[in-house]
């Protein structure tokens, strides 16, 4: 199996199937932003803070260097956290689809 076809038979996967979903993860995306600004001004942090803290929590990566205080901004922590998840299972379910059809290909061609 020629490594080199198979990573380009996947990155070609990839860029497909996350043209398939653009609408879907940009949705996402955005949704992440706005949610971010909306508790960087309920907490009266600065605006990239804000992004910031929702792509590190929504990502699960939750340094905690930044905290909201206010019930609201928990409550919207949490909506992140859920938006997160789905950012995050929506890019790997395309991953792996990529790499199935990467590998079933390359068993089909000789060589």
């Amino acid at each position: 199996m020629d490594a080199r076809k198979l990573r380009r038979q996947f990155m070609a996967g990839m860029g497909k199937g996350l043209g398939v979903v653009w609408p879907i993860l940009s949705i996402l995306l955005s949704l992440m932003v706005a949610l971010g600004i909306a508790i960087s001004i309920l907490e009266d942090w600065p605006l990239v803070d804000g992004i910031y803290f929702a792509f590190v929590s929504g990502l699960t990566i939750g340094y905690g260097d930044l905290v909201p205080k206010s019930h609201l901004a928990r409550a919207l922590a949490i909506c992140i956290g859920f938006t997160g998840i789905l950012l995050t299972g929506l890019v790997a379910a395309v991953g792996v689809n990529a790499l199935t059809a990467a590998l079933q290909d390359t068993r089909k061609t000789p060589g």
